[in-house]
């Protein structure tokens, strides 16, 4: 007996669509109806999965194309909204390019927020918002996730300690060493703390340890890039708490 093959197809084109879906008509405009009529080439008939960080993920069939927008019919829910672990990830921006790849892979890998902060050696401008959270979008798509992170303003170090939550425990990478991170971490509403390239001056290592959510950690004997120990210290705490 010929098997039944799978609906929709593991190709199918997935995309963010910034508004609630719900079933019915949809028309797809601007950069996303181009990806879908020339690069994907979609006709009508075709699946294309949509998710929308608000009621989760939908199967959409094309109905008609044009060179200015794409026309759907959203048929049916494929899954909710998925539970996110609640974990930030708060890190000094670094060069475009480097800053870019760690918010891909802070999406890729759960995270729930991306809080840019700026410290004494940090040596890029401020990030921009809206290319991290392009980023994210993208990463988003490719990575099967239903809930984007947020992405915060950038924040100076000073004030993120002085408005620092209560309940949420603060993990900071110490380039001058700390107990293993996977030993210090624990269950509950957590953040990560990356530095810059330069890491963190002494007056600023000073004033995360008096934090009392504060926890420095290592994150191994060899000496991490900032965007790899962001990397490294998420996957740590996603291993810990189970999400992998």
């Amino acid at each position: 007996m010929i098997a039944t093959p799978a609906w929709p197809p593991r190709s199918t084109p997935r995309l963010f669509v910034d508004q609630p879906l719900a079933a019915g008509p949809l028309r797809i405009e601007g950069p996303q109806a181009h990806y879908l009529a020339s690069v994907m080439r979609v006709r009508a008939g075709d699946p294309v999965r949509l998710f929308d960080d608000i009621t989760g993920e939908w199967l959409a069939v094309v109905a008609a194309t044009s060179r200015r927008d794409v026309a759907l019919d959203v048929t049916e829910q494929l899954a909710a909204r998925e539970a996110v672990p609640d974990l930030w990830l708060v890190a000094a921006p670094l060069k475009k390019g480097r800053v870019d790849w760690m918010a891909e892979k802070a999406c890729e890998l759960g995270v729930a927020r991306l809080v840019p902060v700026i410290t004494h050696r940090t040596v890029v401008d401020r990030p921009k918002v809206e290319r991290l959270r392009a980023h994210m979008i993208e990463a988003a798509e490719q990575c099967g996730r239903t809930a984007l992170p947020m992405v915060t303003e950038p924040l100076k170090l000073p004030a993120l300690l002085r408005g620092w939550p209560v309940e949420r425990s603060l993990y900071f990478a110490d380039e001058l060493g700390g107990a293993p991170a996977r030993e210090v971490m624990k269950p509950g509403p957590a953040a990560i703390l990356i530095g810059p390239e330069g890491g963190f001056d002494e007056a600023e290592r000073e004033a995360i340890r008096a934090l009392p959510q504060a926890v420095g950690m290592g994150l191994g004997p060899r000496i991490l890039r900032a965007d790899t120990a962001a990397a490294a210290a998420v996957a740590i705490w996603m291993a810990n708490a189970g999400d992998w």
